[in-house]
């Protein structure tokens, strides 16, 4: 029996977290509803990313996405062409092993939040593009290690704002919720800080540098 996911409604990204997290505990064949072309493109994207098969239909008002396993045949024929594919590109080839170097220990994942907006041109949409990629950040199966909030971004870490619940998700989870007190002072918030900790522009600089992987929306 399918699991039935109702995302119609929803703003990205939930439809696509919905059905990620219903796939992953209830397994497959899931059926998503959406409401809108967007999400739908995204939910198929996601889907295909896992490896899977996405249907989609419409509906009255909207989609019905069905995502099941890729039939044996279908794999089968995809194999089946690479090799072909391989073969003409490459007659005769004899394959010999490589060896390889492992991977060099990445360093920790460290969000840099800068603004109370994402991206530029409407802050109404960029306030609710930033409380979408906070909110993301928790479905990730691995969060980040910190993230750092300064200047307009130290706002999101305020009482008041509506990414303070979902940074107090990461923070139970392990992430460090650090926001610049030099910042804190300049908006007048230095005593609604709702989250995490205080920092210093030195802290800010020495997890930036330590960092393997730095993301800035």
């Amino acid at each position: 029996m399918a699991t039935i996911v109702d995302a119609r409604g929803k703003a990205c990204p939930q439809p696509v977290i919905d059905t990620k997290n219903a796939i992953q505990q209830q397994g497959t064949p899931v059926i998503t509803m959406v409401d809108n072309d967007i999400a739908r493109q995204n939910v198929e994207k996601m889907a295909r990313q896992m490896g899977l098969s996405a249907e989609a239909s419409e509906i009255d008002g909207g989609w019905r996405i069905l995502i099941q396993p890729v039939s044996s045949d279908v794999l089968s024929a995809v194999m089946n062409d690479a090799a072909d594919a391989m073969n003409n590109v490459l007659p005769g080839l004899d394959c010999v092993p490589c060896q390889t170097q492992p991977a060099a220990q990445a360093g920790p994942t460290v969000v840099v939040l800068s603004s109370d907006c994402m991206g530029s041109g409407d802050d109404t949409l960029g306030r609710a593009l930033m409380k979408g990629f906070v909110y993301a950040l928790t479905q990730l199966d691995q969060a980040p290690q910190t993230v750092l909030l300064y200047n307009g971004g130290a706002k999101l870490s305020c009482t008041g704002a509506d990414t303070v619940a979902d940074l107090k998700v990461l923070a139970e989870n392990g992430t460090e919720i650090l926001t610049c007190g030099t910042c804190l002072n300049h908006y007048g918030l230095t005593d609604q800080l709702a989250v995490g900790s205080v920092t210093n522009m030195y802290a800010i600089a020495e997890a930036m540098a330590g960092a393997g992987k730095v993301i800035r929306p």
